[in-house]
């Protein structure tokens, strides 16, 4: 293997390690972590981490060398607002819209129509004055509502768990 490959590939594992640890310790309101690039001169480019799905390492003899980076594909912040046609309990017929706004304010077109949501972990969490709360996943390639009652938290069973679909996603 060359002197750059090996290069290339201990560059390379460095980012992703870093790109990881600015996943795990970013806020409610960062949007998955950043890859920041350093050039020769000093100058930095900052990239969202949530927008990269591959990098490719060129060495001198002009061998690409492609990186898959499935770990970093999580959603955005900036996918979950707009208004998502949801399912309503186990009936998967009952539908309803939960509007999230850019804002961190949240509507639904049922019960009790107003909460709060923030982006944790790659996922809407939506609080409603109620006590009831939701998140919203992407499960796959699909997103779904995990609906959970009063008292209970986002990491226990929900209640129910049906399909989402961004009717007009307004990206951040």
């Amino acid at each position: 293997m060359s002197k750059t490959l090996i290069g290339a590939l201990l560059v390379t594992s460095m980012l992703v390690v870093d790109c990881s640890g600015a996943y795990a310790a970013s806020s409610a309101t960062d949007q998955g972590g950043t890859v920041v690039i350093v050039f020769k001169d000093g100058h930095r480019q900052s990239i969202p981490a949530s927008t990269i799905t591959a990098m490719e390492f060129k060495s001198a003899a002009g061998v690409v060398t492609p990186i898959s980076i499935p770990a970093l594909t999580v959603p955005g912040k900036g996918v979950f607002a707009g208004k998502w046609l949801v399912g309503q309990g186990s009936d998967t017929s009952n539908t309803f819209y939960i509007t999230l706004e850019e804002s961190g304010v949240a509507r639904k077109s049922i019960g009790e129509s107003h909460g709060t949501w923030v982006y944790v972990n790659g996922e809407a969490q939506v609080s409603w004055d109620d006590g009831w709360h939701d998140a919203i996943r992407k499960v796959g390639d699909k997103y779904e509502k995990f609906a959970y009652g009063p008292g209970k938290s986002f990491t226990g069973d929900p209640d129910n768990v049906t399909a989402a679909r961004n009717t007009s996603p307004k990206p951040i």
